[in-house]
């Protein structure tokens, strides 16, 4: 028999509730109901459900999903605020800086920093799901032809236009998002999916 790990405690789901609840009508009024198509906003929603149903699947796909895209963002983010340079070079976290924007807005952005810290520590508790990587990859091509379909090409969501902030110009529009339907599962899911199956293994 399988022991009983359901240990994530109130305070943290109450927290995390409330935090979203404030977020969503932020977002919703600056940017409008699409934005909510961005995979990190999405990892917010089912990260909030994982935490209340104590989902392995849930907490498992949503680490798969953005573990390395939010890598990626805190390093820009501290190489920016630590040494003014922007690390990866697409751009991804100049808004944090932007003195324009309040710091109240930019600071509910912080949940890029303790997002992957939160789903790391989720699938640790819960056990890590192999299923994971498939279901990941099957919400993906969910989302990304609804990006590209139905969100402002100026906001680049998903980046389903080009890479960072300059749209692509070297494939037509669909074979492009064909291309990252691809590359996402083969590029990032599975490697992430084989390092988390290899460190928590299978419950």
């Amino acid at each position: 028999m399988l022991p009983d790990r359901r240990t994530i405690p109130f305070w943290l789901k109450a927290s995390f509730t409330l935090f979203v609840a404030v977020l969503v009508p932020v977002w919703w009024l600056e940017y409008g109901p699409a934005n909510f198509l961005w995979a990190c906003d999405i990892a917010l929603f089912v990260t909030l459900i994982a935490l209340w149903r104590e989902s392995r699947l849930l907490a498992s796909m949503m680490a798969v999903a953005v573990l390395v895209p939010e890598l990626l963002w805190n390093l820009d983010f501290f190489a920016r605020l630590f040494a003014g340079r922007d690390l990866i070079g697409l751009d991804a976290t100049g808004y944090m800086f932007d003195v324009a924007t309040p710091r109240w807005r930019r600071g509910l952005s912080l949940f890029h920093v303790f997002l992957p810290l939160l789903l790391l520590w989720l699938v640790a508790q819960l056990g890590y799901h192999v299923r994971a990587w498939l279901a990941t990859t099957a919400l993906c091509w969910i989302v990304l032809p609804l990006s590209y379909l139905f969100t402002d090409p100026a906001r680049n969501t998903n980046w389903v236009f080009g890479l960072g902030g300059a749209p692509q110009t070297w494939l037509p529009g669909p074979v492009y998002v064909a291309v990252l339907m691809l590359a996402l599962p083969l590029g990032v899911y599975l490697p992430t999916h084989l390092v988390l199956k290899w460190l928590f293994g299978k419950v």
